[in-house]
């Protein structure tokens, strides 16, 4: 984030998108699209395009890797060379290895891990199209991949960023407000308790500023836990009259 005040992100109170401060980009989600993962994932979020993949839990190896309390959660970020403008190169880099840990982390916390000694669940985030908050939308997409897998969870995991631009507080950035505004606040939540699994912050905001992002990020990520069990809903066999 490169902070530009020359930049002009917000006219008439409105941001360049049309959107209000409050105002999340269009989200659409749909899961069980891969035939040979245990529970897959794609989610469209503004521009941004996400394939989330799941595979086990089964056994780890090597066998010293393993756990015999709980499984070992594993999660694989990864921005495709062709999902920004320039060409990236391929293969991990310290971005992606940082999104990486902390979105394993995240998921580790809601998954009953001790149900699974000495297995592995490893969970694939593909990024095809990248434009702002993309490891938001990789978690969001990877907590309905897991879900498709019918792996045991605490809650879903819901996630959302707000930020600083024009010295006001908005939610969900897209590319530009990202690029050259004052502060990005990516949160990820457990909906029903509302405790925070992720918090990072890039950029500088008052306390004010923090406490206002803080509440339109959760309010973002509740609106994206519905759109979340409304996928999960469409992806269900049976009609409520088949449940006996």
């Amino acid at each position: 984030m490169s902070s530009n005040k020359d930049v002009v992100l917000i006219k008439d109170g409105v941001r360049l998108d049309g959107r209000r401060f409050d105002e999340l980009r269009e989200v659409k989600m749909e899961v069980g699209v891969l035939k040979r993962a245990q529970g897959s994932a794609y989610l469209e979020w503004g521009k941004n395009k996400v394939m989330a993949a799941v595979y086990g839990p089964r056994e780890l190896y090597p066998k010293f890797m393993q756990d015999p309390t709980k499984a070992n959660v594993r999660c694989t970020y990864n921005l495709a060379p062709f999902s920004v403008d320039d060409r990236k190169r391929p293969g991990p880099d310290r971005r992606s290895v940082e999104i990486s840990k902390v979105c394993a982390e995240a998921l580790a916390s809601v998954i009953q891990v001790k149900n699974y000694p000495n297995a592995v669940i490893d969970v694939f985030v593909e990024v095809l199209q990248a434009d702002a908050g993309t490891r938001c939308a990789g978690l969001t997409a990877a907590s309905l991949a897991l879900a498709d897998a019918g792996i045991p969870m605490k809650d879903l995991v819901a996630s959302c960023a707000a930020g600083k631009v024009n010295g006001e507080v908005v939610v969900d950035m897209f590319k530009d407000e990202d690029n050259y505004g004052d502060a990005d606040l990516p949160l990820a939540i457990l909906p029903r308790t509302g405790e925070i699994v992720l918090l990072q912050m890039d950029g500088k905001m008052t306390r004010t500023e923090f406490s206002k992002a803080i509440q339109l990020a959760m309010g973002g990520a509740m609106k994206i836990y519905e759109m979340q069990k409304q996928a999960l809903m469409k992806n269900v066999k049976t009609t409520p009259s088949e449940v006996q």
